[in-house]
């Protein structure tokens, strides 16, 4: 199960956050192995100054169309899966959401199956069969 955070500076109407989010799931959908129903994100909007970044790091130039994406999911991604990952969420972002590429940030952080609850305060990945998982 993914957790995604998504982190923008507030003004984007309500269907281009909705493209955003949906953009993102499709991404790890295609390219992660991830179940199309497995979806938690949490999409926050920050005023101007909230949201601090570099707007050349690395020679990326970033606008304050900026997107920070944060993944938390279970380790065993490949290094292909990963760089799949990022151009296609990149490439989804730019095409149903209208974000630059270049304002594209992308963090993944891994866990074990033992890290997660997901309700009844259980470690359901622990107990279930996997057939379960989906």
């Amino acid at each position: 199960m993914p957790f995604v955070r998504i982190d923008l500076i507030e003004g984007r109407g309500d269907a281009e956050v909705a493209a955003i989010g949906e953009a993102v799931q499709r991404a790890l959908v295609e390219t992660m192995n991830v179940p199309e129903r497995d979806r938690f994100q949490v999409i926050t909007e920050h005023p101007r100054g909230r949201l601090v970044y570099n707007a050349a790091y690395l020679g990326v130039e970033r606008t304050d169309g900026i997107v920070l994406v944060q993944v938390t999911l279970s380790a065993g991604r490949t290094t292909d899966q990963k760089l799949a990952f990022y151009a296609r969420a990149a490439a989804l972002l730019e095409q149903g959401a209208n974000v630059r590429p270049g304002d594209v940030t992308i963090s993944i952080v891994e866990s074990t199956r033992e890290d997660w609850s997901f309700g009844n305060g259980a470690a359901q990945y622990l107990v279930l069969p996997k057939e379960q998982w989906k």
